[in-house]
């Protein structure tokens, strides 16, 4: 009995470890001032931080997985938070009585010492605020403070939705995908390089998360996303998968087909073959979602599947790139089977989850 006992024990002790090792966790922002983490096998809520700035507007994960960087939107705050013992290291304000400040996202270098972002200043008067134009901001996050500003071209504005952001490896570049493609030498903040290939139009009526560096490849040293292409000469538009090599700042463009009406929101597995979007069309009670899979080695559509629109989401993977994501603007993340395209469950979560965009950590 004592040697069945045991051998029971030591099953169910290596059944928890195996699911235990296989376990993820998703990272989120949630309303008032929340950062949630989520057992990516059932959906629950596992911890919550607080984030003593507020509001979570955007969430980058270091280059080595070691640090997740928080902007928050209350008070301009950036709080930096161990990715493992879930403890905040860093946290500060930039907003003073007379100077605030809102930024539209940005990235950590891999020092962890610089913040590059891009936002606008406001200055309190006597009589009004004075609100400056765009800039380029790089905030020390050893000195808490903003440090070198520049502003952004007028022609470089970003006009819709929110841009994507990378670095390069060493540091000397910091990279804005929005429109186009700005290459910015972060010693002068000065625009080295543009390149019009554009990221998908976004609606108007919805915000669907383009996603930042894919973080389920762990690669520091490129950038891959969905993005589309025009001809000069009869402006006929194709989407397809640009992968850019933030060391060098080249990159390689592979058209998939036509683009539809909006195409959005590019995901990849792990092992780099699968890819995963989100096409969209029309408006309000015609409105249509369906979910795509794509052969991203052989740049083919694999099968898409109609999924219930929401009228403002975000779209994800999990780690392992076996499970997809719709969430947002509620607090419930849908989960869907990455190779059926069908909805498994629904998991609700105890806030209302912000647009700082998810992390998978392992």
């Amino acid at each position: 009995m004592k040697i069945n006992g045991l051998r029971t024990a030591f099953c169910m002790l290596a059944t928890t470890v195996a699911v235990q090792a296989n376990a993820a966790t998703i990272v989120l922002g949630g309303y008032p001032d929340q950062l949630q983490f989520v057992d990516d096998t059932n959906g629950h809520v596992t911890q919550k931080v607080t984030m003593e700035t507020g509001l979570p507007s955007n969430i980058q994960l270091s280059t080595d997985g070691k640090k997740i960087y928080v902007m928050t939107l209350t008070a301009a705050g950036l709080e930096v938070v161990d990715a493992y013992t879930r403890k905040v290291l860093t946290k500060f304000s930039l907003n003073t009585p007379i100077d605030k400040y809102r930024f539209l996202g940005g990235v950590p270098d891999a020092s962890g010492r610089y913040f590059y972002a891009i936002g606008w200043h406001m200055n309190k008067l006597l009589d009004r605020y004075r609100i400056g134009k765009p800039q380029y901001l790089v905030i020390d996050i050893q000195e808490k403070k903003v440090v070198r500003s520049a502003d952004i071209d007028d022609d470089d504005k970003v006009s819709n939705g929110r841009p994507s952001f990378a670095i390069s490896p060493n540091g000397k570049t910091f990279y804005v995908f929005s429109k186009k493609v700005l290459i910015v030498d972060t010693h002068d903040l000065k625009v080295t390089r543009r390149i019009d290939l554009a990221m998908p139009d976004s609606s108007l009526n919805r915000d669907v998360n383009m996603g930042g560096i894919i973080h389920a490849q762990r690669d520091s040293n490129h950038y891959i996303s969905l993005f589309q292409s025009q001809d000069p000469y009869i402006h006929n538009k194709t989407f397809g998968v640009a992968r850019f090599d933030l060391t060098s700042g080249t990159f390689n463009y592979t058209p998939i087909g036509a683009a539809p009406h909006t195409v959005e929101g590019l995901e990849i597995s792990p092992d780099g073959k699968d890819g995963y979007a989100i096409e969209q069309n029309g408006e309000y009670g015609s409105q249509r979602c369906e979910m795509w899979h794509f052969d991203i080695k052989n740049n083919i559509a694999v099968n898409h599947a109609e999924f219930p629109c929401r009228r403002r989401f975000y779209f994800s993977m999990s780690y392992d790139g076996k499970k997809l994501y719709i969430y947002g603007a509620g607090y419930d993340i849908a989960v869907y089977n990455a190779k059926t395209l069908k909805q498994e469950t629904d998991w609700e979560l105890r806030n209302d989850i912000t647009m700082a965009g998810i992390i998978n950590l392992p």
